[in-house]
């Protein structure tokens, strides 16, 4: 066994966090156990019942996972490992290998404002976070010279740090102004849509379409756009627990978060509580229509009270490239394994989702119309220029392979 890495908790409605296990490596790799103290105290609750229900045993990752997929859910994706690998080769030299770090360090390096309502400290007594804040236009630099490949200066690297935590594989980081709590999503080098702009239209769209999406805008940055989302896991100092649909779903992550169907999710939501059917129909119906193909469980997410799951706001709603007018799914919407993105074929399974073909129908119209309503509004909103506008719409924004097979209600 190696060093342990100590789990802290925000339980509901705290606004500092209290020890709740740790984290200790064997063969099958990070195990957990709560600490007797947490066990005992009348307000605890499990980090995710399902998967860690309160009880004083050790609780093992499944093969091939590493740790607890509750745990991981709460660990740096690509992008937050790229940013530490930088700084720590900055800090080691050019000679150091940096393949070799562990799941400890990732854990314990990362920063603590993380998504979700746990940390991880070195310590089961005392709680010091690492949160170190920088302006936007030092974040931007920062993850350009990420990108690079270039070594970080020791203060832009402790900035860029305090985002590391946020999952997925594009330049991202945290931000806290007096406004509240945001997820800067910042544009790639490798970039060859506009994803940026993209992601904030289909965001502005699928509001209008009545799907449940966080506050977000636009600002300019270095002369440069950047995405500001406003994070649904903070209520002032309070953290919401949350995990993902790998977790949800009980298959594992990285590789193995490529299986499971929506309707699985779907069910398992609904026995925690989270009558979540219709409104998951509709994000695979607006997904469909934007050309998001990104579509993987880590990319759908529910809050954990301790008792029962909610659905979180839809996130990470950004049109992907498609040639001509092919394009499919990552997650199927039925146990057959369909995953193409059209009208025709989402309604015609839309049972498992718990409504009928009729309101199936009408949810695409409502995602129809809210794109073909609001599309000049949306493009403003995610500053789209002339030449993205026309690139992107009747090619990612409705396609016309969304409509194969499928017949619009008469008017």
């Amino acid at each position: 066994m190696t060093s342990s890495v100590y789990v802290w908790v925000w339980l509901p409605g705290d606004e500092t966090p209290t020890p709740a296990g740790v984290l200790i490596r064997d063969p099958d790799g990070l195990c957990f156990a709560y600490g007797s103290r947490y066990l005992n105290n009348p307000m605890a609750v499990s980090l995710y019942g399902p998967e860690l229900p309160l009880e004083n045993r050790i609780f093992r990752p499944a093969p091939h996972v590493g740790m607890p997929s509750t745990i991981k859910d709460g660990a740096p994706d690509a992008w937050g490992m790229r940013v530490l690998l930088n700084q720590e080769a900055s800090a080691r030299g050019a000679s150091a290998d940096v393949s070799v770090l562990s799941d400890e360090y990732y854990l314990l390096n990362s920063g603590s404002d993380r998504i979700g309502g746990i940390d991880f400290q070195a310590s089961p007594e005392v709680y010091v976070p690492r949160i170190d804040h920088a302006s936007l236009d030092d974040l931007l630099h920062a993850a350009d010279i990420v990108e690079r490949g270039d070594e970080l200066p020791s203060a832009l690297a402790r900035a860029l740090v305090h985002g590391t935590s946020i999952g997925g594989a594009r330049p991202k980081s945290l931000v806290n102004d007096t406004n509240g709590s945001w997820v800067a999503k910042f544009s790639s080098s490798t970039d060859v849509l506009n994803v940026v702009g993209g992601e904030a239209a289909s965001i502005y769209l699928a509001q209008r379409a009545g799907i449940d999406v966080p506050e977000s805008h636009m600002v300019s940055v270095m002369g440069r756009d950047v995405l500001l989302m406003r994070r649904f896991d903070r209520q002032g100092k309070t953290r919401k627990m949350m995990v993902t649909g790998v977790t949800i779903i009980g298959r594992g992550t990285g590789v193995f978060s490529q299986y499971g169907t929506y309707p699985e999710l779907v069910a398992v939501l609904h026995r925690h509580g989270a009558d979540a059917g219709q409104a998951m129909f509709t994000r695979i119906v607006f997904n469909a229509a934007i050309s998001n193909f990104d579509d993987h469980m880590r990319n759908h997410s529910a809050f954990w009270d301790g008792h029962a799951l909610a659905l979180t706001p839809a996130y990470d709603l950004s049109p992907s490239l498609r040639s001509g007018e092919s394009g499919a799914f990552v997650t199927p919407f039925d146990a057959d394994g369909t995953r193409e993105p059209n009208f025709s074929s989402i309604v015609a399974r839309c049972g498992p989702f718990g409504i009928t073909k009729k309101r199936a129908v009408e949810c695409v119209e409502q995602v129809r119309a809210a794109i073909n309503d609001h599309w000049r509004d949306a493009a403003d909103h995610g500053r789209l220029t002339r030449a993205d506008r026309a690139f992107m719409w009747g090619r990612q924004f409705l396609n016309p392979a969304t409509l194969y097979g499928y017949s619009p209600p008469a008017t």
